[in-house]
């Protein structure tokens, strides 16, 4: 796919996709959209000492970036799917590691330069695996304390968005497991409820007026 970098009201970069129509994260914030989506509503909330995430959609790495710099005394054990990583050279132009005053330029290389289809360690405290793999394709240990459902939106993709998805999300998490994701269309509460899940919908980020987290309460 062709990308396009477009710089969100935030001033943090997000990509668009021409064919699709379709932006990698709100164009009125991707950083603050990120923050509010997948961290203040979600990695915040879980106190484990070993938290294990699973990502639905690595991207441009903003959402991996963000979880590293944000997270505290804990371990961190992050691990994302993708099946169509973006070309080094795209990534290359994004200016994630220019926020934050330059300070984590380094961070949000060895994000891109580490090697897939493995875990590694970025920095004390944090690993990540990426994986190239289909989410529909893929065997999850039920082990997560987290998941951030970040695909493109239903409209888009809405294969990614079926009660199959979910179901693996729903046995991949541990009791009392949060997913977090932007989407709060009706469809989607309902079946993440179908398949078990609680869910509450909550204030959306800037531009968007709500969300959705959803909890594996047993």
């Amino acid at each position: 796919m062709k990308h396009k970098i477009i710089t969100s009201k935030d001033g943090s970069h997000t990509l668009y996709v021409p064919d699709l129509n379709e932006h990698y994260h709100s164009t009125n914030g991707a950083v603050q959209e990120s923050m509010h989506v997948f961290i203040n509503a979600g990695l915040r909330l879980v106190t484990a000492d070993k938290i294990n995430i699973l990502e639905f959609g690595f991207g441009t790495g903003l959402n991996a970036f963000l979880t590293a710099l944000n997270k505290e005394s804990n371990e961190i054990h992050y691990h994302s799917m993708e099946k169509y990583p973006i070309e080094s050279s795209m990534i290359n132009q994004l200016n994630y590691g220019d926020l934050f005053e330059g300070k984590h330029k380094e961070l949000f290389k060895r994000l891109h330069q580490s090697n897939w289809e493995e875990e590694n360690k970025i920095k004390d405290g944090f690993y990540l695996n990426k994986q190239q793999v289909d989410f529909k394709e893929v065997r999850l240990e039920p082990k997560y304390n987290l998941i951030y459902f970040d695909a493109f939106a239903p409209d888009i993709q809405p294969k990614l968005w079926s009660k199959e998805i979910f179901e693996r999300a729903y046995s991949s998490l541990l009791p009392g497991g949060i997913l977090t994701t932007y989407c709060a269309k009706g469809v989607v509460r309902r079946t993440m409820q179908a398949v078990g899940f609680t869910v509450e919908r909550l204030p959306g980020p800037p531009g968007k007026r709500e969300m959705l987290r959803a909890v594996r309460e047993k």
